[in-house]
């Protein structure tokens, strides 16, 4: 069967509970190499012959092996399980477990020989678990390509660089191979005087061990999916804090103006009126005074307006973050599965800038309402 693999747990870097570590020095290691070093390895000078064909820097490869990983294209590499038999026939503690050994030691000997388009970087034998099985992973590649990297990661042209050229559907280049390499292990197989019983491919044949990697796949996927769908979540929250910020910085603007304003209303008691020559009742005040009270009482009308403006927008901005609060239960507690470092900053400078115009707005004395839609937008963020 192929898998998505975990090399961890192929090397026993850590033992699951289906292995027994008191049998684990029966395993034999193949190849063990570093993932990172073989893709540098295969394709680095191809990378390279790419890049130096570029005008472009947005089209250039700087590292082969995140592209792959980070794409939908690839994979980064395949894993094949191979087992003969079962824990009730050939059990690894019994003399048909030594002799599945023997059958499968050969059988990886000539896997290089029989696959040069797949390039083994981790290759172990398990006797820790019931049943005698091998894990071969392997990132196919060709070569003298036509588009991309001339030396690229491709199953599909892999296999048809082997000879497997895909026909219909059943028959494609993976089923191909998957038979042509069971023929090989039963050829193996007949030297030690063991056949191969096909008992075909339906879900009723699995074996537990293929149950099991067929499960784990299936979580794997799940979790996959939750993770893009947390991810999303946190993406559409990090556009509501900017905007959040957009908001601020305009009504900080307004603030400013409305200062402005206030401090030439409040110049009208610097001017000086004098008593009117013949009249008791008339006063006299210097031409560019008279102007400066006449200009200021238009700006006081439009200022007030400009209150009753800011009075309705806080109303329509209050509603909207009331809609808000919903979405925002939800990130809190999203934001506990995944680490955000730069969300914890931008928080903290938000919240400097809200301290800040909640001072100016103090220095100011403005409507206690203007006040309480700050405080609403700062336990949002919080």
């Amino acid at each position: 069967m192929t898998g998505k693999g975990s090399v961890k747990h192929n090397s026993r870097a850590f033992h699951a509970e289906n292995t027994d570590p008191e049998r684990a020095k029966f395993n034999i290691c193949y190849a063990n190499e570093d993932i990172k070093e073989v893709y540098c390895n295969i394709f680095g000078d191809a990378v390279k012959r790419h890049n130096e064909k570029q005008t472009r820097s947005d089209r250039c490869i700087s590292d082969y092996y995140e592209k792959i990983r980070t794409g939908k294209q690839e994979k980064l590499f395949h894993e094949i399980i191979i087992q003969i038999g079962d824990m009730n026939n050939m059990s690894a503690i019994s003399d048909n477990g030594k002799l599945a050994q023997k059958i499968l030691h050969e059988y990886m000997q000539s896997f290089r020989n029989r696959n040069p388009n797949l390039y083994v970087f981790s290759a172990y034998l398990h006797m820790d678990e019931a049943t005698p099985h091998l894990h071969i992973d392997f990132i196919p590649f060709t070569t003298n390509s036509g588009r991309g990297l001339d030396t690229r990661v491709s199953m599909k042209k892999a296999l048809e660089n082997q000879g497997f050229k895909g026909g219909t559907r059943s028959e494609n280049e993976r089923n191909q191979w998957v038979y042509s390499e069971k023929e090989a292990l039963s050829k193996i197989m007949l030297n030690f005087d063991v056949e191969w019983e096909q008992k075909g491919t339906k879900e009723k044949h699995l074996s537990l061990l293929e149950f099991e990697k067929k499960k784990r796949s299936e979580e794997v996927d799940q979790l996959e999916k939750e993770i893009e769908m947390i991810q999303n979540t946190l993406n559409k929250k990090e556009a509501m804090i900017n905007s959040i910020k957009v908001n601020i910085s305009k009504e900080t603007q307004e603030l400013k103006s409305i200062k402005a304003k206030k401090v030439k209303i409040e110049s009208i008691n610097n001017i000086e009126a004098k008593p009117a020559i013949l009249s008791n009742t008339k006063v006299v005040i210097n031409k560019k005074d008279f102007e400066d009270v006449k200009t200021i009482a238009l700006k006081y009308i439009a200022f007030d307006e400009d209150k009753q403006n800011l009075a309705r927008q806080i109303k329509a901005v209050s509603q909207e973050n009331q809609k808000l609060k919903g979405e925002l239960y939800q990130y809190k507690s999203v934001k506990n599965r995944l680490t955000i470092s730069g969300l914890e900053a931008e928080k903290s400078n938000l919240q400097t800038q809200i301290n800040k115009i909640t001072r100016f707005i103090e220095s100011m004395g403005l409507k206690p309402q203007l006040e309480n839609f700050l405080n609403q937008k700062i336990g949002q963020i919080r």
